[in-house]
């Protein structure tokens, strides 16, 4: 289109000597022209931008670094530099270049020294010429090693995608406003402002500090490689340090008899006074001094500069010595302290977090203006979550910095320990000698005027007295105890990405109820192991003892290799994988925590295990000596009859392991998709071993009727009755001790 116009531009441009004559260019088309010419100059100098090394960008000057980069210090990149520069260089994340291919990933699967021994057997049974066995045994170890990559394949994406949920993030200031971006759109130039506890997004070059109080720095950094970026930093604090324009005051102090009276929520308009001072100085809330103060400046010449000073009512009172009284400043007695902090008591009482402010010339000197209370309700949900948490033996403690009344409130409010609720102060948690808190913290259900280090010592202290602690947190302060805990919980949405870096598991959008979903899965996803590992020994077991007893009675082999194989198959194939993705039983939840040092194979699933594995014994060796002729020669007939038995011993075996404790019609008998289809596959894969000719011949098996398959059937189906009869006991036994300790209690 440029070059069109431009072509055009020239047609209507005469030159002396060849006969043209001017023509007269519309004030639009040149204006049109100029301005495209301007943004082929602009792409042109957009693509110029280099990115620098980091040795390399550390040396230049802010100055000339920024000049490098063309970039405005204090507006930043525009988007149409930003678009440019991203044609050049990319997004700003790492590109995987060693990635494995999936064909290798494929082949690693043969490694396995089983998969080796079958493919070695195989090409012994091509050199003796027999290639149906051959055939056999390799379909077989491709079965086994597909089954064995889709796992680990969809494990791995399974991952990936994990790891997209709560992408970094940065605040980036691109034309004047500060705007919240991912990471990776960033570009070389831009300016970015990082937050205590913020990871650094790319390779940046500091380039201006800024301290405006103890403990807190504001910092510019400058943009240098293809992941660097200019950047300039606003740390923020964990509670709300900022001037606000708009608050809802629900209670105040300042009546003439400073009559703490409760008002209805009212909107203040505070813009002409915030505009009416001048910031200068600013100390920063931290957990440990529990308040925050700024010194501000009038713009109005001769006043002498103010502090203003809120946070905890203890806290700041003790910084001052009046009380505003209808404007006027009146001693702060002892009587009228212990009217405030009644007052504040009262307000926390509510629920609310209260806020005590007070302004003077001097820290030590300042006078109290009065109370400001919040609302901050818990969360939809955290009521329920707790509940059902408290009923399956998780004890929910809630570690806060409010005041008393305040945490007590909110214990009741979300039903913490039912409404019996023990408080600890944090000066008390400090104070206690380790040993005595390790007995004492699992009494105390809340926790308040805590810090950090606080948090950090009860976790030890219930670490010590034996409990898997499970810890919430989203500050920077926050990462030693998350880091401490066995679960560390991060918010992925108020979070910082020190408190993520830390923690084991990030709540995406900060519902606590979330948490009840992951014990819940956990939960599933243990049951799941257990009767995975129930139906893969009692067949193991079975299928050794079978051979074992068989050779020791000087009996013929009751399988052949194609048949072992083929059970094999059933045993790591579908039915087995499918008992990992049963879903989870709605009771689970509600089931008590189990103990740390209590194994998998328990003293009861070992009974079970063996039981099932006679059961299978047993029937399988009955229709093998019914089956087997006088000259205890083994037939086609022998091994076929004993082949299938075993396999529907297996698959009846599989059903009852479903479950553990439930009967198989209590969970659903069509509740898990994924078994049936597996189920439905295996019978249809024996029935064709069984009756097509070729497969008869690999196999050496031959035709059943349907009695042989009725009697089969029946008793393979002997292993899930005794099962589920055992089942049954165990629920009859658990509900007569439950009436027994309920009739012992009253």
């Amino acid at each position: 289109m440029v070059k069109t116009r431009c072509s055009k531009f020239l047609q209507k441009l005469g030159f002396p000597g060849a006969g043209h004559q001017y023509e007269r260019l519309e004030r639009g088309e040149l204006e049109t022209l100029f301005d495209e010419q301007c943004e082929l100059k602009a792409i042109e100098k957009e693509k110029t931008v280099v990115a620098l090394p980091p040795k390399e960008a550390s040396k230049c000057r802010r100055e000339d670094l920024a000049e490098a980069l063309y970039v405005d210090l204090q507006n930043g990149l525009s988007e149409f530099s930003v678009t440019q520069r991203r044609l050049v260089h990319g997004w700003n994340e790492f590109v995987a270049d060693n990635t494995e291919p999936v064909w290798k990933k494929y082949l690693d699967q043969f490694k396995n020294p089983l998969i080796l021994l079958l493919l070695a057997s195989a090409l012994v049974s091509i050199l003796t010429k027999n290639y149906e066995d051959a055939i056999s045994i390799t379909v077989a170890v491709l079965i086994v090693v597909t089954v064995a990559f889709i796992q680990e394949y969809r494990s791995e994406k399974s991952l990936e995608e994990l790891t997209k949920l709560v992408p970094p993030e940065c605040n980036c200031i691109r034309e004047g406003k500060l705007q919240h971006l991912l990471a990776r759109d960033l570009v070389p130039g831009d300016i970015v402002s990082l937050s205590i506890g913020d990871r650094i997004p790319a390779d940046i070059r500091l380039t201006e500090v800024r301290v405006p109080g103890p403990g807190r720095w504001d910092m510019q950094t400058l943009s240098f490689s293809e992941a660097g970026i200019l950047s300039h930093t606003h740390p923020c604090t964990h509670t709300c340090t900022r001037t606000c324009a708009h608050m809802h005051q629900t209670s105040q102090g300042v009546g003439k008899q400073a009559d703490f009276k409760h008002k209805a929520p009212q909107v203040m308009d505070l813009s002409d006074v915030k505009d009416s001072y001048v910031r200068k100085q600013e100390i920063p809330f931290s957990s440990e001094q529990k308040w925050m103060a700024v010194k501000c400046s009038p713009k109005n010449e001769g006043q002498e500069d103010i502090y203003f000073m809120k946070g905890a009512f203890e806290e700041v009172v003790r910084y001052c010595t009046m009380y505003n009284n209808g404007g006027i400043p009146l001693p702060l007695t002892p009587q009228q302290r212990s009217l405030c902090q009644q007052a504040e008591k009262r307000m926390g009482s509510l629920g609310l977090r209260v806020l005590a402010l007070a302004s003077g010339p001097e820290l030590g000197q300042l006078t109290f203006l009065g109370l400001v209370g919040i609302i901050d309700p818990p969360r939809a949900g955290v009521k329920d979550a707790v509940q059902v948490l408290s009923e399956s033996g998780v004890s929910v403690k809630m570690i806060t910095g409010d005041a008393l009344e305040t945490a007590l409130a909110i214990g009741q409010n979300i039903g913490l320990c039912n409404g019996k609720l023990s408080a600890m102060s944090g000066e008390e948690v400090e104070s206690m000698e380790p040993s005595k808190l390790a007995d004492h913290v699992g009494k105390v259900s809340v926790f308040f005027r805590t810090s950090p280090k606080h948090k950090l010592k009860i976790i030890k202290a219930l670490q010590e007295s034996g409990a898997i602690v499970a810890m919430t947190g989203d500050g920077v302060n926050d990462a030693v105890a998350l880091k401490a805990a066995d679960i560390g919980i991060a918010m992925g949405q108020t979070g910082t990405d020190v408190s993520k870096e830390a923690a084991n598991m990030i709540l995406v959008d900060d519902d606590f109820s979330a948490i009840m979903s992951a014990v819940e899965e956990g939960k599933g996803i243990f049951h799941n192991i257990k009767n995975f590992v129930r139906f893969q020994l009692s067949t193991s077991i079975a299928a050794l003892s079978l051979i074992a007893l068989s050779t020791m009675c000087n009996l013929p082999n009751p399988l052949n290799a194609m048949q072992i194989l083929w059970i094999n198959i059933i045993m790591d194939g579908p039915p087995a994988q499918s008992l990992g993705v049963e879903p989870v039983d709605k009771d689970t939840l509600r089931q008590p925590p189990r103990k740390v040092k209590d194994m998998i194979l328990s003293r009861a699933l070992i009974l079970k295990i063996l039981l099932s594995a006679s059961v299978i014994i047993s029937g399988t060796l009955f229709i093998f000596w019914k089956e087997i002729p006088e000259d205890k020669a083994s037939t086609p007939r022998t091994t076929t009859m004993t082949f299938t038995c075993f396999v529907f011993f297996d698959l009846f075996n599989a059903l009852t392991c479903r479950s553990q404790t439930k009967l198989i019609f209590e969970i659903g008998l069509l509740r898990n998709h994924m078994f049936l289809y597996s189920v439905l596959g295996s019978v249809l894969g024996q029935l064709a071993v069984i009756y097509v000719p070729p497969l008869q011949k690999v196999f050496q098996t031959e035709n059943l009727g349907a009695l042989d398959l009725l009697l089969l059937t029946g008793l393979a189906s002997s292993v899930f009755i005794l099962s589920e009869l055992l089942k049954l006991c165990e629920k009859f036994c658990s509900a007569a001790r439950k009436a027994q300790v309920h009739q012992e209690d009253v």
